[in-house]
């Protein structure tokens, strides 16, 4: 019997999570073996191999030197809290494929959201534009390839009522009105997700995907003397509804507390150039922001990256170590097969200060003539997958948070970051620092907030001359944009120290 799109949402995938592991197999066109997952993402779509080959040939119709196609299927939900009440709900449902064939390193794209013969056909074609050389493409054999799994669930969270969501969104608001008299004001929100991808290539190659998603935030609002504050917190994990718990509540409140705690009676330094310590987690988005997007490959194969000439050459202390991996289990960012089909990789970006690699998807890599690292990523089936992060960071230094702080004679020390802005070309970047503390002869003493950071990303990461052995991975809810796409990402940081930055304050 085919198992339906619908039926599938309820009963199907089962063995995607790992309860039964076949070989890949390698099968002809004409008599095409499957295995018991591959089948499921098929009868999921609802399309045979047979159609897809069809929608290949298409797209390569023209003299395209590679195509694919990339099915998603996502079925979105988010309860929100405000006035004490959960009063909100959201559900959104997305599902199409894209067709995209690569020409050198020009690329042709097209999209639908209806999966039938007649209209993959049609936007194949379309994407066959790109090339203009007639021809009759022969597909070869046929590979399935098994994805890891780093997001084992026990729950999914398409099987989990509202009902039973809704008693955690309103706990955290309880909680935090609990733990201060001085709230006045909370709002929270629950998001879930389960994305479906199966992916297919003209090298003939099957494999997909079951991408579960959950965000938990709190925000409050608290009053003291007629100064009115707030501060938030999140985690954001790929895990199933058994991730919900008491202790995860009471650890997302307290975090929201003290964030706003500490902006009563908090100032701000001096202006000027001077010496910056970022602490362990959340400073991660400066390297994510000021130096990540800078490894990407496509800036640097365009030599519009500062770091285009800089492959294989000390750009940092020895000490220095920075990661891009997808593989971590249950990480925000991690993915089991990126969204070319390839194999996901953790990779050193820096290796004991030397540039070790650029962030590549398949163009990119074709282009260095290396392997692809697994960071192509598309926000959804109507985009093009380009070189994105997934979880970067930093591994810990051989100093200690001690010793980086007391080494200071007056500079600021901060962790808690909300927005900025990065030339990528160039890597000049501003942050905006929501809190953090002034540090004057070696020790962390006024609490300080509404501050600027202004620097370069890469000279900063030159400046780094001292970083700890405390790496934190900020767990939070963040979305990389680039190229008008988000992805959901993470990032890492221990406590390090950064020689000089220009901050913004109040004049001497």
């Amino acid at each position: 019997m085919i198992q339906t799109r619908r039926s599938f949402i309820k009963t199907g995938g089962v063995t995607v999570a790992g309860t039964m592991i076949l070989p890949p197999l390698l099968h002809s066109c004409r008599n095409i073996q499957l295995s018991p997952d591959l089948k499921s993402f098929l009868d999921h779509f609802e399309v045979t191999p047979q159609m897809l080959q069809k929608v290949i040939s298409a797209a390569m119709a023209k003299g395209g030197d590679y195509a694919d196609l990339f099915f998603e299927h996502k079925i979105s939900n988010t309860l929100a809290l405000e006035d004490g009440k959960v009063n909100r709900a959201y559900s959104n449902v997305d599902y199409g494929m894209g067709v995209r064939v690569l020409k050198g390193d020009q690329t042709g794209f097209a999209y639908t959201e209806n999966i039938s013969q007649q209209d993959m056909l049609k936007v194949a074609k379309t994407a066959a534009n790109i090339a203009s050389d007639p021809m009759t493409f022969n597909q070869g054999e046929s590979l399935e390839k098994i994805p890891p799994n780093y997001y084992k669930i026990s729950q999914k969270w398409e099987n989990v009522s509202v009902e039973d969501k809704i008693p955690y969104v309103q706990k955290i608001n309880d909680r935090v009105f609990e733990m201060d008299e001085k709230v006045t004001k909370v709002n929270a929100s629950l998001a879930d997700e389960t994305a479906y991808v199966m992916f297919y290539n003209s090298e003939g190659m099957f494999t997909y995907d079951y991408r579960p998603l959950a965000s938990f935030r709190v925000r409050c609002v608290m009053e003291q003397d007629g100064q009115i504050e707030n501060g938030s917190s999140a985690r954001s994990f790929r895990k199933g509804f058994e991730w919900l718990s008491d202790d995860l509540v009471d650890e997302i409140a307290q975090e929201a507390i003290d964030r706003t705690n500490i902006l009563f009676g908090a100032t701000k330094p001096l202006a000027g150039e001077m010496p910056v310590v970022l602490g362990a987690g959340g400073s991660g988005i400066l390297l994510h922001e000021a130096m990540g997007h800078a490894f990407e490959a496509d800036f640097n194969r365009k030599k519009t990256s500062i770091f285009s000439d800089k492959l294989g050459k000390s750009i940092a202390k020895d000490f220095i170590n920075i990661i891009e991996d997808g593989t971590l289990e249950n990480n925000r960012g991690s993915i089991n097969i990126d969204d070319e089909g390839n194999d996901v990789k953790k990779i050193y970006l820096v290796k004991d200060g030397v540039l070790d690699s650029y962030i590549h998807d398949r163009i990119s890599s074709n282009f260095y003539g290396v392997d692809p690292t697994g960071n192509g990523r598309r926000e959804s089936f109507r985009h093009v997958p380009l070189p994105r992060m997934r979880c970067t960071y930093m591994e810990s230094g051989p100093h200690s948070r001690e010793d980086i702080i007391s080494s200071v004679d007056y500079g600021v020390y901060v962790d808690n970051f909300s927005n900025g802005q990065v030339n990528i070309g160039a890597g000049d970047f501003t942050f905006f620092v929501k809190s953090g503390y002034l540090i004057e002869k070696g020790e962390l003493t006024q609490p300080i907030k509404d501050i600027n950071i202004i620097g370069n990303g890469p000279q900063a990461l030159a400046d780094i001359t001292m970083a700890a052995g405390d790496y934190k991975t900020d767990n939070g809810t963040w979305m990389c944009g680039k190229g008008g796409q988000s992805v959901p990402v993470t990032m890492g940081l221990p406590t390090v120290l950064v020689k000089k930055l220009t901050v913004g304050g109040i004049s001497a």
